[in-house]
């Protein structure tokens, strides 16, 4: 085998391969002799067909098999010899294909990069830094009790967070318009579930009350006949609720699967927010450190790559569709949609990959079962979460990716210049909420 490397233009890469002819003919030969002891043909008994026959009616077919195969062995051998990584699968080119003479291809590839990573401890990077507090715990609690919440009727005006029942009938130009009028409807003042004007102008409404509201619907609303329109609702106050928050007692501890008075109650919500901020600032963590390599270390991403992660991420987009997914247009999920988070996420990919040889960070069982364990501990049976995982190779090497993550992200900021950014728990919290949306 004769071989020759070109390169093209960024990690595109040519092979220029030459196989010997008797290498070829050889394997051909074999086959059609091979195939006259099996084909069955009319006008000749099974096992008796001639050679010269079989090269006849399937010479071809078996030329181009033998042709594809030696193709895919002699690019596997050529690329271990020139020392190259191939990513995706390359395009073959004959160039010289003629029984006789030596089979001549070129294989057109791309190969996986070689990146040098930017000095990190130029880096200076700035944490959150946060704790939960009695005031956070106190917040907390109220949240809970607001989703237990219950609603009473009050003979009194409406105040904002009161909740009132309505009929209300809208009309545009005199006329109704769709989905302008309703009977029978809960509404709380303040959620801004209506357009501006309307919740603000039920304010100091009793039962029974019947008011007019001349509003003006946003220029971006959805509906086009009804951007920027002017509208009157006319409303009747059936009824006026206030909200009652739920009683700090044991029936109420116990739907949070708490046995204990008050304190244990405390403990309990101190301990999940402690957990949940010690998850949002190591993502926090996390993020900052990948972004800041993916801002330094600039290169080529392979096409193939990138588009391989590209058909990931619609195909996750429209699993999002449950059942639906079946009769989803691909169309209306364009890559164009998915090209800079795949170029991002694959080129993370190259940098991880290469951090790990930089870093020298290798494979450890223990630490993995450690990590398994403080990963699973924050469930309510931390042991089926563990057999979760170590029953299934492929979500253990999950797993393990996260580990290895997490060691490069301390690797980083171990070298880097590393600042601290007082903050709060609610700060830190809506910050990962808005990072995951």
């Amino acid at each position: 085998m004769q071989v020759s490397v070109e390169s093209i233009d960024g990690l595109e890469r040519k092979l220029n391969i030459a196989v010997p002819a008797e290498q070829i003919d050889t394997e051909v030969a074999k086959r059609i002799f091979d195939a006259s002891k099996k084909v069955r043909l009319d006008g000749f008994r099974p096992g008796k067909v001639p050679r010269k026959v079989v090269k006849q009616r399937f010479g071809d077919s078996i030329r181009a098999e033998v042709l594809g195969e030696i193709a895919n062995q002699m690019f596997q051998q050529a690329v271990s010899q020139e020392e190259l990584k191939p990513v995706g699968q390359p395009a073959i080119e004959p160039k010289v294909n003629e029984e006789g003479k030596d089979f001549e291809f070129i294989a057109t590839f791309e190969i996986f990069p070689e990146i040098t990573l930017k000095d990190t401890s130029r880096f200076e990077l700035e944490l959150l830094a946060a704790s939960v507090g009695d005031k956070d715990v106190e917040e907390m609690i109220n949240k809970l009790r607001d989703q237990q919440a219950t609603w009473t009727e009050v003979a009194r005006p409406a105040a904002m967070n009161d909740r009132v029942n309505i009929d209300y009938a809208g009309t545009k130009d005199g006329e109704p318009f769709d989905g302008g009028s309703a009977e029978g409807s809960d509404l709380e003042l303040g959620s801004k579930r209506m357009i501006d004007g309307f919740e603000s102008g039920l304010e100091s409404t009793s039962a029974g009350d019947v008011v007019t509201l001349n509003l003006t619907f946003p220029e971006e609303y959805h509906a086009e006949d009804l951007k920027g329109a002017a509208v009157v609702f006319e409303v009747k106050v059936n009824t006026v609720s206030e909200k009652v928050l739920a009683e700090l007692d044991k029936a109420f501890f116990a739907k949070f699967e708490v046995e204990g008075d008050l304190e244990d109650f405390k403990n309990n919500v101190r301990e999940n927010m402690i957990r949940q901020l010690d998850a949002s600032l190591e993502a926090h963590r996390k993020q900052l450190v990948m972004d800041r390599l993916f801002e330094e270390n600039n290169f080529d991403l392979p096409v193939a790559m990138i588009d391989s992660e590209i058909a990931n991420l619609q195909q996750q987009s429209l699993a999002q569709f449950g059942a639906a997914a079946e009769s989803f247009d691909l169309s209306m999920l364009p890559r164009e949609l998915f090209e800079e988070q795949a170029k991002k996420r694959v080129a993370l990919g190259v940098i991880l990959n290469q951090a790990i040889v930089d870093y020298e960070i290798k494979p450890d069982r223990e630490a993995l079962m450690a990590f398994l364990d403080d990963l699973a501990k924050s469930y309510d049976d931390p042991e089926e979460v563990k057999q979760h995982y170590l029953s299934d190779q492929n979500r253990l090497q999950q797993v393990e990716m996260m580990l290895i993550e997490k060691r490069v992200v301390d690797a980083v900021l171990e070298s880097a210049t590393v600042t601290e950014k007082a903050s709060t728990y609610q700060d830190v919290m809506e910050a990962a909420q808005a990072n995951q949306g």
